[in-house]
């Protein structure tokens, strides 16, 4: 009998990949979407188009290997509401669950400070509460980010470093992370912190820095555009693959004990790297297309955001496997493609109108 897995922002770039592994191990995976979402789901194309319903997952749109389709499973539903929440795991039973869902971009948690601590912390003790209450031997994986370190008094930042959250996104991982370290020690659930540096891929949302240097990339070969602003290029980070990072998380609950584990590369990158990269990609000189606007500054602050994943290493035996500069390759050469089949459908469409 195949073990269960609930992931929730499945739609996201963590939850997909993270689908992915499931599936590729026998799992039978249910996947949580809020209702009404407005995250695309180009990659999550259920048969059934009534979203209140549990959908089949139509693996080519998702996978790169043929998997069974019939072992995920769609659902839309509010994460806060307690009841439905319990019901749910009373039906699917499932062994794991991984808690992706989130509001992940920090300029929009300002925005909405309420909503954000509600989506990323309040969930997050729904969801451990309907956990004990209903099979307390789920195990539990919660995705933290380093946000939470702020402005760190250290450098690099290791599971010992303390929080210093510098706005509502931050605060509320933060939030999240101690409530389920606090049902791990009182409730004696194995429940694990995963607290994530920055991850990339293709799927990526456009918000993010990476993504948007990618796809402007992408739009200026095709000439679609002719400059991209950004903001300090010298700013770092550590930068690493979301396909290896949710490898970590798995790995986090197949341990005999629950723990918490930062999860990242131990090396830094500028964003001037990333331009760097992507430009080579597409045969241009990125000093001719990148203007620097001081609206899209922020202030660096001291000691860098650089992962110290010894823990990791030594516990789980998880070492990241792409190097950085595939990862910006690889993210480029997926925009140029979905640009130039944007180009395709565009003309396409042009031609009937004319016909």
């Amino acid at each position: 009998m195949s073990s269960v897995a609930v992931v929730t922002g499945v739609a996201g770039q963590d939850g997909q990949y993270l689908a992915e592994l499931l599936l590729s191990r026998g799992y039978t995976v249910h996947g949580v979407i809020r209702p009404n979402s407005t995250t695309s789901l180009d990659n999550l194309h259920p048969n059934n188009p009534s979203p209140s319903e549990v959908h089949h997952l139509h693996a080519a749109n998702v996978f790169k290997r043929e998997l069974d389709s019939r072992r995920f499973y769609l659902h839309a539903f509010d994460l806060l509401d307690q009841t439905k929440l319990q019901n749910f795991l009373l039906q699917y039973q499932p062994n794991e669950y991984y808690h992706l869902a989130a509001m992940s971009c920090v300029p929009k948690s300002w925005d909405l400070p309420i909503e954000c601590t509600e989506l990323n912390g309040l969930a997050t003790a729904h969801a451990l509460e309907a956990i004990r209450l209903v099979n307390p031997a789920i195990r539990f994986c919660q995705a933290g980010s380093s946000e939470m370190f702020g402005r760190p008094i250290t450098s690099p930042q290791s599971e010992l470093t303390p929080f210093r959250p510098r706005n509502p996104y931050a605060s509320s991982k933060v939030m999240a992370h101690h409530l389920t370290a606090n049902y791990r020690e009182y409730h004696r659930l194995f429940a694990c912190n995963a607290i994530l540096f920055n991850h990339e891929s293709p799927r990526r949302g456009l918000e993010f820095v990476s993504r948007k240097i990618t796809f402007a990339a992408a739009q200026i070969k095709f000439g679609l555009l002719h400059e991209l602003r950004m903001g300090n290029l010298e700013a770092v980070r550590d930068w690493g693959f979301a396909g290896d990072y949710v490898e970590a998380m798995w790995r986090m609950l197949q341990q005999d004990k629950a723990d918490d584990f930062v999860i990242g590369t131990g090396k830094s990158h500028r964003v001037a790297d990333i331009v760097q990269i992507a430009f080579t990609r597409i045969g241009l000189d990125w000093e001719k297309y990148v203007v620097i606007d001081p609206a899209f500054c922020r202030p660096e602050h001291g000691c860098k955001l650089i992962a110290d994943p010894t823990k990791a290493h030594k516990l789980l035996d998880w070492h990241p496997q792409m190097p950085f500069s595939d990862l910006v390759t690889s993210m480029v050469d997926s925009d140029l493609k979905l640009v130039e089949q944007r180009l395709r459908d565009s003309n396409r469409t042009s031609d009937r109108l004319v016909a």
